[in-house]
């Protein structure tokens, strides 16, 4: 009888440390807040300090860290595959033409080797990447916005399926809602992010479109005589430094100014043009345009979704010494 006893006393000690071996293992594949308290406590603070001093000496890395989340998350996973150099059989994602104009990469790996300097081999590219783009939002007067930490750095481009995901500025609103739907964001969510058009600028050969051969009757007639000054060539080079600021009243914040203008159509792109005039998003830009809080609301939740699309964590993925570069496997 004490055998028996002991037999069933000893199974239910096994099981039982299998079930807290199992949430365990849940836990460590999955995303946490301050993931690296323990391996790297200072790693959040040395990113931002980073993101600061770029942002101090070169504006715009703020909008290049921003555009990353949206190009890295949306593709699959986000696992920093877009900071991924071409190979000789592969083009990068970064140099495909969904991502014209995208720059600043090079700093990315300013902030990663300061983060080794501190604490090598622990802390992955795709954090870097996603709480560098926290902290430009930030810089930029959006909101601070609390993102869990603990993704792992991917191996593989993914150029061949980019234009499966990433939305392009000139198709169909239905198009982009449902590419976002797939990521799991709706439609408010949808027109927060957009509202990053709020800051940066739009390169000519993006929007010349609306300009000529003939104007875009859509377009307000105020705003026309400065898009044609800025980009006076129907034809314009890639190469050139040609573009129009997106937001002419707050170029450098981000905030709710980018829903007023596309309400009196100041726009400058076909999306931002849809954005106020179809019916399934118009009511929540008019929203936005009167209540800033709401928009940093949604966009915050936005945005924590898109940074939380299905992450490598746990022991998938690896993490990477260099971010333009996979490690060697061996």
């Amino acid at each position: 009888m004490a055998s028996k006893t002991f037999s069933f006393i000893a199974a239910l000690l096994f099981f039982s440390s299998l079930s807290v071996f199992a949430e365990n293992e849940e836990a460590d594949t999955g995303l946490l807040m301050n993931f690296y308290k323990d391996s790297c406590p200072q790693a959040e603070e040395v990113i931002k300090e980073q993101v600061m001093l770029l942002y101090k000496r070169h504006k715009n890395t703020a909008f290049s860290w921003l555009r990353n989340i949206f190009h890295d998350c949306f593709v699959e996973s986000c696992d920093a595959s877009l900071l991924l150099d071409s190979t000789r059989r592969i083009l990068s994602e970064k140099e495909h033409d969904r991502s014209f104009g995208m720059r600043n990469f090079r700093y990315i790996e300013t902030i990663k080797e300061a983060v080794e300097r501190e604490c090598p081999g622990v802390v992955s590219c795709a954090d870097i990447l996603v709480l560098s783009g926290r902290d430009g939002i930030e810089a930029l007067g959006g909101p601070h916005i609390p993102l869990k930490t603990g993704r792992r750095d991917g191996r593989k481009i993914r150029t061949d399926i980019l234009e499966q995901y990433l939305p392009d500025h000139n198709e169909s609103m239905s198009v982009i809602l449902e590419r976002f739907s797939k990521v799991g964001i709706d439609t408010p969510g949808v027109v927060a992010l957009l509202g990053s058009h709020s800051v940066g600028r739009t390169h000519c050969v993006k929007l010349v479109h609306r300009l000529y051969p003939e104007v875009d009757p859509s377009l307000n007639p105020t705003h026309v005589e400065h898009m044609l000054k800025k980009c006076p060539d129907p034809l314009p080079d890639p190469k050139a430094v040609q573009y129009v600021r997106n937001d002419r009243g707050t170029p450098m914040k981000l905030d709710n100014n980018y829903y007023r203008n596309i309400l009196h159509n100041k726009g400058l792109m076909l999306v931002d043009h849809q954005l106020a005039t179809d019916e399934r998003t118009m009511p929540y830009v008019k929203k936005m345009a009167k209540n800033q809080d709401y928009f940093f609301q949604e966009y915050s939740r936005a945005i924590t979704i898109l940074t939380e699309n299905n992450p490598l964590t746990g022991s998938k993925g690896e993490i990477r010494k260099k971010c333009n570069v996979a490690n060697k496997l061996h």
